[in-house]
């Protein structure tokens, strides 16, 4: 980098440091912990490599990077994207922005980064990694990215290691990425002694005979606790014992290089090994940003709109810059999970402060919930739930009138330094308020686009609530009652779900027939009649359904272990579980090639595939409606050699099938 670029952007920098720690101070008032955060200047070329690199400065040698680096400067040329900032998830953490931003874009970008930060220390997804480590407070990934990026080189510039055998051996290890238990806490795989047949004891070697197990699986048998658990049982042994959705750590600990001359799988180098369980410890990684990719957008966007604009973070000559900034992000194409994270999450901070004050509402002497509707006028209770216009107004004339407020929401200590000049309150008006007068100043049912939320409870969610409350106060008066509501309510609860979900429970508890049928979602399905795409529901089950497809295991098939020594004869039988879209079985006979590699004996993988006939199609053209699929069991086979595919019986494969499925989309029309 020349001098010239350096002061660049140690200027840049410069400017940013009041606008960080800003961000900082603001974010943490709003109840936000993020880890910290340091911001480094880069340019266009540098953003794109970071990004290629997935937010990290030093990443394993292979052409994948290469490749997602052209994607990304081909969608910045072609198709006018822009990326103002990427930040990583670690401890400090660490994002980059990029120069030629506003300083409305700096702004925006940084209280998007704060937000992150706390997802990053606060979702318990992202502690499933941390949690395997010997200290969970230290994150380390940039340490341990950097730890694989050497590791591999050196193995790649080993004069007695073919280059070119490694960056294959990586492609067959990232075949498998996605195939992990991301549900479970990462934890490093022991190594698993190869072939033991000296050092079984003649009983054990007896029970072993009995049970009629080849000579590789007998050095793969763990204790003698599992043999005589399957002692009694007829035929040969399967393990592991049930399903295994870590595909990686099986073939990590039970698979073998294929030797093409010797014909056979042959034990694997330790360099393959080791490549396999960085490949697998990154997997894990991130699959926690795979997991929470609509909820992390959202958080990010709700409380980036939160500080910049109700906290008025960006100036009055920054803000038409940044608004248009916004609708860019939340109106770009697709399933945009910016737009859909942000507004599940202001449904949620919407229906908590509704039910609280629908609560206190019903408590008043003669309401129930059968007559709320009829006697309560909603509009008058908007009026009563507006803040007082001594915190919605803050500015040096008016800091005196903050005595009248609740002690509970003014910064007391904060409150005398303004008063003596220390605190600029024409900028920063949130530095005299706490938490709870945040919420109170920014409370959601009083906003303009909120307003008919209230009212629009209906019956069910009122008989609902009215069931199931404590009689534990009464009130005289709606006015009464109304002093007791809580308005941190609906952050408290946002900061609760933030803390336990991911996007599939996030989905599945707030994506309800309210929120659905207020922002237009609806499903399509693919008509095989008509080769055409048509609108199929706007019912939450099928909305709900066909959403929860596309983030259920990254939104990839779930392909499971079934057994190591299939056929008693150390084949791999993986089973697809099938949800009513079937696989790409193209792409599926690929990857078994790839995992052949890693197994080095046969693999086989049973799965479910959906056939219409010819004749059934036309008919149902005629008859202008959808032909009925038959579902078949199918079993791929790749010996090294070939690809065989054959027809099994529907007890074969009835087990991998779901019970309650989606049946009309398209795996290609699914997100990735």
């Amino acid at each position: 980098m020349s001098n010239t670029d350096r002061f660049r952007k140690q200027a840049i920098a410069a400017d940013l440091e009041e606008p960080v720690d800003e961000a900082r101070n603001l974010a943490t008032k709003l109840g936000l912990d993020p880890y910290p955060v340091k911001y480094w200047i880069i340019d266009y070329d540098e953003m794109n490599e970071l990004i290629a690199y997935g937010g990290f400065q030093s990443r394993y040698p292979h052409w994948r990077w290469g490749m997602q680096y052209d994607r990304q400067q081909k969608q910045g040329q072609y198709s006018g994207g822009k990326a103002f900032e990427i930040v990583n998830n670690d401890n400090p953490a660490h994002a980059f922005l990029q120069e030629s931003n506003t300083v409305a874009d700096q702004k925006a970008v940084i209280t998007h980064v704060e937000a992150h930060s706390d997802f990053f220390a606060n979702n318990d997804w992202f502690g499933m990694f941390t949690r395997g480590q010997s200290d969970e407070e230290q994150v380390n990934a940039a340490a341990m990215l950097e730890r694989h990026a050497r590791a591999i080189d050196e193995y790649m510039s080993d004069p007695d290691i073919d280059r070119a055998e490694v960056e294959k051996w990586i492609d067959h290890c990232l075949s498998l990425e996605d195939n992990i238990d991301q549900h479970q806490v990462f934890s490093r795989r022991l190594d698993i002694e190869g072939p033991a047949g000296d050092q079984i004891d003649e009983d054990l070697a007896a029970k072993l005979d009995e049970l009629d197990l080849s000579d590789e699986v007998k050095g793969e048998v763990f204790t003698e606790e599992w043999v005589e658990k399957l002692e009694g049982e007829e035929g040969a042994a399967n393990f592991p014992e049930t399903p295994q959705k870590d595909v990686l750590a099986f073939v990590r600990e039970h698979g073998k290089q294929y030797d093409a001359e010797a014909g056979r799988g042959v034990e694997m180098e330790e360099w393959q090994r080791d490549i396999l369980d960085m490949m697998r410890a990154e997997a894990y990684y991130f699959a926690a940003q795979k997991m929470t990719k609509v909820m992390n957008e959202g958080w990010a966007a709700y409380w980036e709109s939160t500080m910049m604009t109700d906290e008025a973070f960006a100036g009055d000559d920054e803000f038409v810059n940044y608004a248009d900034h916004m609708a860019k992000v939340l109106a770009s194409g697709g399933l945009n999970p910016y737009s859909l994270g942000m507004e599940l999450w202001e449904y949620v901070e919407n229906t908590t402060n509704r039910q609280e004050v629908i609560e206190h509402l019903l408590r008043v002497e003669g309401i129930s919930w059968r007559n709320l509707t009829e006697v309560v006028d909603f509009d008058e209770v908007l009026e009563t739930l507006e803040p007082p216009s001594a915190i919605e107004t803050i500015a040096p004339g008016t800091l005196d009138s903050l005595e009248e407020v609740p002690d509970e929401w003014v910064d007391r200590e904060a409150l005398e330094r303004a008063r003596n000049g220390e605190i600029d309150v024409e900028t920063y008006p949130w530095k005299v308020l706490t938490y709870e007068g945040l919420a109170r100043r920014h409370y959601s049912l009083v906003k303009r686009q909120n307003r008919g939320f209230l009212a629009r409870v209906n019956q069910n969610e009122l008989e609902r609530i009215g069931r199931y409350l404590f009689d534990d106060a009464r009130y005289s008066s709606v006015d009464e009652a109304l002093e007791e509501v809580d308005f941190a309510a609906g952050w408290d609860r946002m900061f609760d779900v933030r803390e336990s979900h991911n996007d599939v429970t996030f989905l599945d508890e707030f994506l309800t027939q309210e929120f659905i049928t207020e922002n237009n979602y609806f499903t399509y399905e693919h008509s095989q009649a008509t080769g055409q795409f048509h609108v199929a529901s706007d019912a939450a089950e099928d909305v709900k359904k066909k959403l929860l497809l596309q983030f259920t295991n990254f939104g990839k098939p779930t392909i499971a272990v079934y057994d190591g020594n299939y056929n008693n004869a150390n084949e791999l039988l993986l089973g697809h579980q099938y949800n009513g879209v079937m696989l790409d079985l193209g792409k599926a006979k690929e990857t078994l090639k790839r995992i052949f590699e890693l197994w080095g004996r046969p693999v086989n993988l049973l799965t479910i595939v959906k056939e219409v006939d010819e004749h059934d199609i036309e008919v149902a053209k005629r008859r202008n409606r959808e032909p009925e699929p038959e579902e078949r069991g199918k079993l791929i086979r790749y010996d090294g050699d070939s690809v065989a595919t054959e027809d099994v019986s529907w007890e074969d494969v009835e087990h991998l099938a779901a019970d309650d499925v989606d049946y009309d989309t398209k795996p290609d029309e699914w997100l990735a």
